[in-house]
């Protein structure tokens, strides 16, 4: 992605799902807490502000975290409450939320909306997690945003995270989206971003992930993620799980809001794989309804994340919250990437040898994903794998193919877990490859050893794939 000088250029401390606070121990705070230069701080210097002065959890872990409602709170009234100037979709979940966010706003665009697209982390550019119909915010707009409540900022100490949200509603509401689509970043009940009233809330689906802030049980994960349920809001959960499925229904039966298990109403198939597409058939009600859906992504595990998007979509549209057609739906999720800028999911990135990069990191994700890769004909599989070093990476390892020849790198951010210590994890796993000093020379390295016919995939982290998307 180029930036709007034109110059290919990787934004700094890049990315983050959560709410970091400042701490001496990871950044020099400046003497002056939001040192301005007249008339106002260039583009670099605000994100310098933001992700120094303000270190993001993904960045440094668990020092950073913090949920708590209150800043973000009083972040909107101060600026006149923007997110209800807009009506919203809210999705939860632990795998799965960003793709069915992109692609229910892909859909509602192609229906003629005007959709603002709130997901996070970001890969290259901070401006990803605020969109309207695919574009990017203006850089200038993030600067004035910042400099303008200067103050503001001062007084309430509020974190990347609680500022990034209010940027978005604030930015959302000037630009009159007739929906919102925002995906929280962890858990749901006390997320920054669980202050709205949507008209539908999403949970796509629980598997173990940040359980240290979350809770160490499916259910207890379920309980958070079920906070963004609200009194008389629908909710449509994308996976029926023993575990869960009465954290779920209980929630709802409690706040009046009428549930929906989207892989209980709709089957969606992966029929047949092209090179950028993947093409679906789809029952509802056990009857045929779409034939060769086509969806821009190679990746048959977004089947239980299309039965999710168009679960929501029926509801909305039999609620009388939006219009759309078929037409409107195969265009949408045909030109997923394009109307979106859908970054980082199975994107393929070159050809002979084939080159996938995914950010799936935690077991439900990958499970998926590599089950997928090992589908794909190839002489031999490179992988370039990289890890946070806060994260029990012993369980995940087992998940890979002990066949595969493995380029362990370092993420660049503090948390990126030494190369050398995650080959020695790795080989007592059953996993083989040498450690390199950075993600650049590890691919480089792949790519020199890799054969036309072979295959290199590039994952473990979403760290490892925004230094290469």
């Amino acid at each position: 992605m180029k930036s709007e000088g034109g110059s290919r250029k990787v934004e700094k401390n890049a990315t983050s799902h959560f709410h970091p606070q400042p701490s001496p121990l990871n950044f020099p705070l400046p003497t002056s807490h939001f040192p301005l230069s007249p008339p106002h701080m260039s583009y670099q210097a605000t994100l310098d502000y933001l992700f120094q002065q303000l270190p993001m959890f993904q960045r440094i872990g668990p020092a950073a975290f913090k949920k708590d409602l209150t800043n973000t709170i009083a972040l909107c009234e101060a600026l006149g409450n923007p997110q209800r100037k807009f009506k919203s979709i809210h999705i939860a979940g632990t795998n799965g939320k960003g793709s069915t966010a992109h692609m229910l706003a892909a859909v509602l665009q192609a229906a003629g909306y005007k959709v603002g697209l709130y997901t996070s982390p970001h890969y290259k550019d901070f401006r990803e997690r605020i969109k309207v119909n695919g574009q990017l915010m203006k850089k200038s707009k993030v600067v004035d945003f910042v400099d303008q409540h200067a103050s503001l900022f001062t007084s309430l100490s509020p974190s990347f995270f609680e500022i990034t949200v209010a940027l978005a509603f604030d930015y959302f509401a000037e630009q009159a989206v007739d929906f919102a689509v925002i995906e929280t970043g962890l858990g749901g009940r006390l997320d920054s971003t669980n202050i709205i009233l949507p008209e539908l809330a999403i949970i796509t689906n629980i598997s173990f992930d940040h359980q240290q802030f979350l809770g160490d049980t499916l259910p207890l994960i379920a309980g958070e993620k079920a906070g963004i349920i609200k009194k008389g809001v629908p909710v449509v959960i994308g996976e029926t799980q023993a575990e869960t499925k009465q954290v779920f229904l209980d929630k709802a039966r409690n706040l009046d809001a009428p549930s929906y298990f989207a892989d209980q109403l709709l089957e969606a198939t992966a029929v047949q794989q092209q090179l950028s597409h993947t093409l679906y058939d789809v029952k509802k009600g056990g009857r045929p309804w779409l034939e060769k859906l086509a969806v821009e992504v190679r990746a048959d595990y977004q089947a239980k994340n299309i039965q999710t998007v168009l679960q929501s979509l029926l509801l909305l549209q039999a609620n009388g919250m939006v219009q759309w057609t078929a037409a409107n739906l195969r265009d949408g999720l045909g030109r997923l990437r394009s109307l979106t800028r859908f970054l980082g999911r199975w994107q393929i990135l070159g050809e002979a040898p084939l080159l996938i990069v995914d950010s799936a990191h935690n077991e439900g994700g990958l499970q998926p994903t590599l089950q997928q890769l090992l589908q794909l004909p190839f002489e031999q599989l490179h992988i370039v794998m990289g890890m946070v070093s806060d994260k029990d990476a012993t369980k995940v390892l087992t998940l890979y193919p002990p066949t595969a020849r493995y380029y362990f790198a370092k993420a660049d951010i503090p948390r990126g877990l030494d190369a050398n210590l995650l080959r020695d994890k790795a080989r007592e796993a059953g996993l083989h490859g040498r450690a390199y000093r950075s993600v650049r020379l590890a691919l480089r390295a792949a790519k020199r050893h890799a054969k036309p016919q072979d295959v290199i995939f590039v994952g473990g982290s979403i760290f490892v794939v925004a230094e290469v998307v």
